[in-house]
């Protein structure tokens, strides 16, 4: 198929791109990689009647660091991200996570806040952000506002995002030194989508597990530490607490046989 007919539009600032999304509102998709919006267009699961193209914004381009947030401007390519030399020692659990998302040619194309905009729930990226407790800023015209990590996903391709809004930037916090993570994913194929994706950190005094693919947004559950029985006992009430969805790719079951094996996996390699 092809898509509908639409217009196109190349902002020349954030701030026009920002002002178009609200002029245009639901009529307006903004185009940022094209990873996922262009095959929705050629299935016209979505028919905007415009698109606003911020893949060109310099301003938008940049991976900046302080001492408490990584902040990624919304036309940073996830290919760009895997490249930022400070990469593993300020965002490891992402430095774990990236090589798992897509395909070495539409991470180069595929931009980390548009990964985050779309909301997969088995995507990687937004797991990372609901589990590291990080934000996003959200533009409406001149305006502004950070919604958290938690907060953002709302359903299945859903986001607490308003009509004509637009994420800009996406803040990954930096964990202290003492933090250990780790990332697993099981997919029919590696680059495909996960049918059960864990991340976890582990701290002194906590213990945090992420789980994507087995409702329809990132799970995220806070535990102390835990090893041995009380860690199976942990993962086997997490994975009866998901309504876990059965589709062409896995039944109910063995995603749940997931969250209790390869969480297990995910937490020793981090407390390794």
């Amino acid at each position: 198929m092809k898509p509908a007919p639409f217009d196109y539009v190349r902002p020349d600032s954030l701030a026009e791109a920002a002002g178009l999304c609200q002029q245009y509102g639901p009529e307006g998709r903004v185009l940022a990689g094209g990873q996922s919006l262009m095959a929705m267009l050629n299935m016209r699961l979505t028919t905007p009647s415009v698109l606003i193209d911020v893949s060109g914004l310099s301003e938008a381009n940049y991976v900046h660091s302080d001492t408490q947030h990584v902040a990624i401007g919304c036309a940073t390519r996830q290919a760009e991200l895997m490249r930022w030399d400070h990469l593993g020692a300020q965002l490891p659990l992402l430095k774990q996570a990236l090589p798992w998302v897509g395909h070495v040619q539409t991470r180069s194309r595929g931009t980390v806040c548009g990964s985050i905009a779309h909301a997969d729930p088995s995507s990687e990226l937004p797991l990372c952000l609901a589990l590291l407790e990080g934000e996003v800023v959200i533009a409406h015209g001149t305006s502004k506002r950070s919604v958290s990590g938690r907060s953002l996903f709302t359903g299945l391709l859903q986001t607490a995002c308003g009509e004509g809004e637009l994420i800009t930037e996406v803040r990954f916090p930096r964990l202290p030194a003492e933090a250990k993570t780790a990332f697993k994913e099981m997919a029919i194929r590696h680059g495909d989508f996960a049918i059960i994706a864990v991340g976890v950190i582990s701290k002194p005094d906590r213990l945090s597990i992420a789980v994507g693919g087995a409702t329809d947004r990132p799970e995220v559950r806070h535990w102390p530490p835990l090893a041995g029985g009380d860690l199976d006992d942990a993962l086997n009430e997490l994975a009866w607490s998901l309504d876990c969805t059965s589709d062409l790719h896995a039944p109910a079951s063995y995603r749940r046989h997931l969250i209790r094996t390869l969480g297990k996996q995910t937490v020793l390699e981090a407390a390794a």
